[in-house]
């Protein structure tokens, strides 16, 4: 018989498997209303924003950490030891123990299927804080604060934290931030996230399965409305990516619903990818300056 730790298909299937993935939109758009469209007693909000005043009334529970060590320590709770790491490393075995001790124990949170992270972008300032006051964040020939280490620290703090919740396969983890609307060098408009460094805005696509865009859509001459906007080939630019190959490039501004439908039946990959190189679109004479037509050959 084979010791080899191989998984199978069948095994595979069967495994609980959570959504991770990003919202970004704009101030006042209404990504923290996105709670009243979630099961409130599965679901626990970790508030970093401090701003629940759209969520008055909302039945379901909540975490406040207010500093970078405690989000490592309700990272590590929620997502168990990473295996991997030495004892004196965040998320080991040996950190894990340390914060059962404090938090008791770690089944009290198996009620919750959906952890609802508001916002990554305050979650990098707490971590950009936290890198300051680190040795790395000094010049040893100095002795001044060096920003450039603090924000090379921050970088890989950051990863660190959204791999290991990323990790955490029996929940949905989502992760709510600002989106900013910039020009570029060609006065083209471009939307990043509002995230301190650039490192953490870079890597995040890759390490997500999902990224929405929650925006405003006009069609035509229609009144405008809220969506999200889910696929990365989109007109307007957003940031957007669907691991899943189960969501329309506009969907609903509605996270219970996407959820649903990202959990869905699986369509056949047939379906789901394209392979198929586009059809050039056919240039027409007034489009090309160097083709004369037939009344203009015979006049001159």
């Amino acid at each position: 018989m084979s010791r080899l730790p191989i998984i199978t298909a069948d095994q595979r299937f069967s495994e609980p498997r959570g959504i991770k993935g990003c919202i970004f939109g704009r101030s006042g758009i209404g990504k923290t209303s996105l709670l009243w469209t979630l099961n409130a007693s599965s679901t626990l909000f970790f508030d970093l924003e401090a701003g629940d005043l759209a969520i008055e009334g909302w039945p379901g529970d909540t975490i406040r950490p207010r500093t970078w060590q405690e989000c490592r320590d309700f990272a590590v709770f929620i997502g168990g030891p990473n295996p991997a790491l030495r004892d004196d490393q965040v998320y080991s075995q040996a950190h894990f123990d340390a914060v059962c001790e404090q938090f008791g124990d770690p089944s009290s949170i198996d009620k919750f299927e959906t952890i609802f992270i508001d916002s990554i972008t305050v979650a990098g300032r707490l971590c950009l804080q936290w890198a300051k006051g680190q040795p790395q964040a000094v010049s040893e020939r100095s002795g001044k604060p060096d920003m450039r280490g603090a924000y090379g620290l921050h970088g890989q703090e950051m990863i660190a934290w959204l791999t290991h919740l990323q990790h955490t396969r029996g929940k949905n983890i989502w992760f709510v931030g600002i989106l900013d609307e910039k020009l570029d060098d060609f006065n083209r408009r471009i939307f990043t996230p509002q995230i301190d460094g650039s490192k953490t805005g870079n890597e995040l696509p890759g390490i997500v399965d999902e990224v929405i865009a929650m925006a405003e859509v006009t069609e035509g001459d229609g009144e405008p409305y809220r969506a999200f906007v889910c696929q990365t080939l989109n007109a307007f630019g957003y940031p957007a990516k669907d691991r899943s190959g189960r969501l329309d490039l506009i969907e609903e501004p509605h996270l219970g619903h996407l959820m649903e439908k990202i959990s869905g039946p699986v369509k056949p990959a047939s379906e789901r990818l394209d392979f198929s190189k586009p059809q050039p679109v056919a240039a027409s004479n007034s489009d090309n300056p160097d083709t004369i037509d037939d009344e203009g050959a015979d006049q001159s």
